[in-house]
């Protein structure tokens, strides 16, 4: 009986076996823990993740080769992440996705060979590569072998940075060395209450100084989205946390030689918006709501903000001009009147980096009365930081707009997509205040002596900040220069904004050589 070969119909059936314990990974009352938490399955992210019936998944049946600690004794296929390719909105796209029913999702020799698969072959392909993490870091049992893939996985982040458009969804643990992948790839997302991320946890903080924090609030989505910075986007739970992917990536092109893809939304390109001629204060000190403007400028329901959370007082984010995708960089006078500091310059920096990788239009909203003063600003390194911004706008080759809506003071004036950095298009509204400082300021240091002999010190003072104003903070100084290319109508900058990027469509720039440049970091 033993030399009875197996049939065909028996390999298939022994297949379809093996399969289904595979897509079973840890087991059922794993799964059901999973659940349980409110969270999906490593398998159903995917799922929900890519267009319908288009996963096709590698190394189903691969296992971990550590025979200590009694490991082999336990193999289950897979090996804790499920890893593939597919499509989003038609358009292919790698992913792995970590399974916490199989060793709480842990790292191994294995487990990191097929992340580097598919992320070598995303490269090869020019697609995107998405990551779903959810794991409990390095697998102990292995060793060196788990952080050694930690470190052929962050080389490969290093390498893919600008090539391919990468994402990480954290969607559940994601501690110690693993938060490092994360931090290297593109955008981050996080699910609120269910996710985390932190180099140390509470035990080790606890044990060092003292400190009783928990998982969520040293390194919770809120933490990440409002405070360091670390994360992009927050959702609520699994399902928004992978509509929200796809709603991203259809902003992006497959890779650094494709333009985005365009979408037309039925918004006329040649449509006005009567009210932006009413828009600006008439007080230059009263705040306006920027997010209203720029939603009435780009297309219907396109503004999609990145790192709202964080930086409030720089916006960006994705939107469309008549279908055509652009980066949106925007002073926010809602939020320290717009000033600049420390965390908008590091906001402001990565995005338009970002856009300049992957040839996305960038267009800058200014209204920034300068960076903001400060000990703790100074102590914190706002020059470094702040020239991070000088070095995004410097070095970016895609087509840079830029809309002056009333301050551009200072050294700001220049950081914020001025054409002294290489800006193609400005335009000015007439609202426009380019100066060196505030009338106000100005007054007091240029007209000292006069205020001093002044009988009427405040009608002089008046007086003098009138003329100042008038004659120095207005667009017409910068565009008789030629440092404004043309002064518009608000109600005109939607029409305005699509005919430039129209004729900029063909942009070329060309570069002298070199290995790369020294970012201020």
């Amino acid at each position: 009986m033993d030399n009875v070969p197996v049939t065909t119909k028996q390999k298939i059936e022994d297949l379809k076996k093996r399969d289904e314990a595979a897509r079973l990974g840890g087991g059922l009352k794993r799964i059901e823990a999973q659940h349980a938490k409110g969270k999906m399955t490593a398998r159903e992210r995917i799922e929900a993740l890519l267009d319908a019936n288009t996963f096709e998944e590698f190394d189903r049946f691969v296992v971990h080769r550590c025979t200590d600690f009694g490991m082999d004794k336990s193999k289950i296929p897979g090996d804790g992440v499920v890893t593939g390719y597919g499509r989003v909105n038609g358009r292919p796209v790698f992913v792995f996705s970590q399974d916490f029913t199989v060793f709480g999702g842990s790292l191994s020799g294995p487990f990191g060979e097929k992340v580097c698969k598919v992320m070598d072959l995303a490269v090869k392909a020019g697609a995107p590569v998405i990551g779903l993490n959810d794991s409990g870091g390095a697998r102990i049992q292995e060793g060196v072998v788990s952080l050694g893939s930690y470190g052929e996985i962050f080389r490969r982040n290093v390498l893919s940075s600008g090539v391919v458009p990468q994402i990480s969804a954290i969607m559940g643990p994601c501690a110690g060395g693993a938060v490092y992948s994360p931090a290297i790839t593109d955008f981050i997302f996080m699910v609120d209450q269910t996710s985390y991320m932190h180099i140390t946890g509470p035990a080790v903080i606890k044990s060092v100084t003292g400190e009783t924090v928990t998982s969520e609030t040293v390194g919770g989505a809120k933490v990440h989205n409002t405070k360091s910075g670390v994360a992009q986007f927050m959702a609520a739970d699994d399902a928004e946390c992978l509509k929200m992917v796809r709603k991203l990536l259809s902003y992006l092109p497959s890779n650094y030689e494709q333009k985005p893809p365009e979408k037309h939304s039925g918004d006329p390109a040649s449509r006005t918006a009567p009210e932006l001629d009413e828009f600006i204060p008439d007080n230059p000190k009263m705040p306006y709501n920027m997010k209203k403007l720029i939603k009435t400028v780009v297309d219907a329901d396109s503004f999609f903000e990145v790192s709202k959370g964080w930086a409030k007082n720089m916006i960006t984010a994705f939107a469309r001009l008549a279908g055509m995708v652009v980066g949106i960089v925007a002073n926010n006078p809602m939020q320290l009147a717009g000033c600049l500091d420390i965390d908008a310059s590091r906001k402001g920096a990565r995005f338009v980096r970002f856009c300049d990788a992957f040839n996305i239009p960038v267009v800058t909203f200014v209204d920034v009365p300068g960076f903001l003063p400060g000990v703790q600003q100074e102590y914190g390194g706002i020059i470094c930081h702040g020239s991070k911004l000088i070095y995004a706008y410097c070095e970016a080759t895609v087509p840079l707009l830029t809309v002056i809506t009333r301050k551009a003071y200072g050294g700001a004036y220049d950081v914020m997509g001025s054409k002294h950095h290489g800006a193609d298009v400005n335009f000015a509204y007439p609202t426009a205040e380019i100066a060196v400082m505030g009338p106000e300021g100005a007054v007091n240091i240029v007209f000292r002596h006069e205020l001093e002999k002044a009988e009427d010190k405040d009608a002089t003072y008046q007086e003098l900040v009138s003329e100042y104003r008038a004659k120095f903070a207005s667009p017409y100084r910068a565009a008789e220069l030629g440092y404004v290319d043309e002064i518009i109508l608000p109600s005109q900058t939607r029409s305005k904004l699509i005919r430039a990027l129209e004729v900029l469509k063909t942009k070329r720039t060309f570069r002298p050589e070199r290995r790369h440049g020294n970012v201020p970091l």
